[in-house]
């Protein structure tokens, strides 16, 4: 077995990175989550998935154009650190882990509820604990295992999409007898396509922009595979119809099934009300396996995420050097364990005090998904001219730049601005604000006067001082 150091390994496959690219990170909010944007704006919800689809289309193609010059396994926090300052990496960087190892509690949680039912004599707690402790193992392998696992899981949840989006058009078509459907008049017959206004159409596009958040994993994962430049070009050409058949596709058939206001979508979630107004034998069974499933991937790709991420940081001294030691199969075994323990913190306070304590610390991670994305897009603005100064090859390109990367930084601003009016989100907002400013005054402290880490080049250095690829 090869010796401990401190680099990542290649070990994940073509195959690996493809999955991941495709639905590594598509989650129960989905499944079951779209129905609270569905109650929130009505039918017109798609134009909500459209908007916050173009967006993550527009920040993906920028975040493939800086990943695809210069794979890293930081990422955009790394990208960050030589585009703004290495304050603005350790911040984005940080902000992104925790909001990461903010998602461990809430999958191992729905995870434990669903086994729970199915074997009530283990309780929740024991369930998150078992699920939690399984992949976190997983993890500590290899990164092959990861990989594996997110192939299958991956697979699962793209078989059900498409199951559900063929079933539901047959249905919606009335081609299939006794399913109870007459066509798509659910888009309009029920208050409208837009009943609740458009005021309530940017509402839903806060729920919905954070199903997408995690579309932007393959340019971590990929830096620990083969050919990682060409892994991502793939990956953000594919996002486009990703989008428009897995989220777009299957909203459209699930509002044309199920009237917006049918109280069955609160209790049930989209795809289960769907499935039974089709009259589907054993809809909620099926439906609890894929959310199992999609659930336990999302666990899977959050401790993976937080631990590349912390990885990252170390490498930079953006964080103790202990956490960028790697096992004989250059996996960060102290970056995964310490991602894992403090996830599991929060699982225990989710059981112990979830109004007290889980809430304050899921409103901290509330808008961290629209901060990383103009982080990405400010980048992006930033380093666009370095790398056609500097000769280096650019596999994906951002279209119509700079004009593009201005409008989504607008609409980003324009959004965490509508947050800060809405009560619903205000809370959150702020908590993630307060957070960011402590995190920010860390990182302006913890990164002045910094030294080059061992190892980094000084021809590596960039205009502003700070240092190149974190080789993995």
């Amino acid at each position: 077995m090869a010796e401990a150091g401190t680099a990542l390994s290649a070990g994940l496959k073509n195959r690996h990175v493809t999955m991941i690219s495709i639905a590594g990170v598509i989650g129960a909010g989905l499944f079951v989550g779209s129905s609270g944007a569905i109650a929130s704006a009505g039918p017109a919800v798609l134009i909500a998935y459209a908007i916050a689809g173009l967006l993550v289309v527009f920040v993906m193609r920028m975040l493939g154009e800086m990943a695809a010059a210069n794979p890293d396994s930081g990422s955009f926090s790394t990208y960050a650190d030589r585009a703004i300052g290495p304050w603005a990496g350790f911040t984005v960087g940080w902000l992104y882990w925790w909001f990461w190892v903010l998602v461990i509690p809430a999958e191992a949680t729905a995870a434990a509820k669903i086994l729970n039912a199915w074997i009530p004599a283990l309780d929740q707690w024991v369930w998150a604990l078992v699920i939690t402790l399984v992949l976190t193992v997983t993890n500590l392998f290899s990164v092959a295992n990861y990989g594996e696992f997110e192939f299958w899981f991956a697979m699962l949840k793209v078989v059900a999409i498409i199951g559900f989006i063929a079933i539901g058009l047959l249905a919606v078509l009335g081609l299939l007898p006794g399913s109870g459907v007459s066509g798509v008049s659910h888009l309009f017959d029920t208050g409208g396509f837009m009943p609740n206004g458009f005021g309530a159409v940017i509402a839903a596009v806060l729920l919905t922009m954070f199903s997408f958040m995690g579309t932007e994993i393959v340019t971590i994962a990929a830096a620990e595979s083969d050919n990682p430049a060409e892994k991502i070009g793939r990956a953000t050409r594919s996002v486009i119809w990703r989008i428009s058949l897995f989220y777009l596709a299957s909203i459209l058939l699930v509002v044309a099934i199920v009237p917006w206001n049918d109280p069955a979508l609160a209790k049930d979630g989209s795809y289960q009300s769907a499935l039974d107004i089709i009259g589907l034998p054993g809809a909620k069974a099926i439906v609890d396996i894929v959310v199992l499933v999609a659930v336990a991937s999302c666990l899977n790709s959050a401790l993976y995420t937080a631990s590349r991420m912390m990885y990252s940081l170390g490498r930079r001294r953006q964080a103790p050097s202990g956490v960028m030691r790697t096992t004989g199969n250059g996996v960060p075994r102290v970056a995964v364990l310490v991602s894992t323990a403090v996830g599991f913190l929060a699982v225990i306070a989710n059981y112990a005090a979830p109004d007290q304590v889980f809430t304050a610390l899921v409103a901290t991670s509330g808008a961290v998904a629209l901060l990383v994305y103009l982080v990405i897009a400010i980048s992006q603005l930033r380093l666009r001219g370095k790398l056609e100064q500097s000769g280096t090859p650019m596999p994906v390109r951002m279209w119509a730049h700079p004009y593009l990367t201005w409008v989504v930084i607008v609409a980003i601003v324009g959004i965490l601005g509508y947050m800060a009016t809405r009560e619903g989100s205000r809370f959150e907002l702020l908590m993630t604000a307060l957070l960011a400013v402590i995190v920010i005054v860390v990182g302006v402290l913890t990164t002045r006067n910094r030294p080059v880490p061992s190892g980094v080049a000084v021809d590596e250095l960039d205009d502003a001082g700070t240092y190149g690829r974190d080789r993995v």
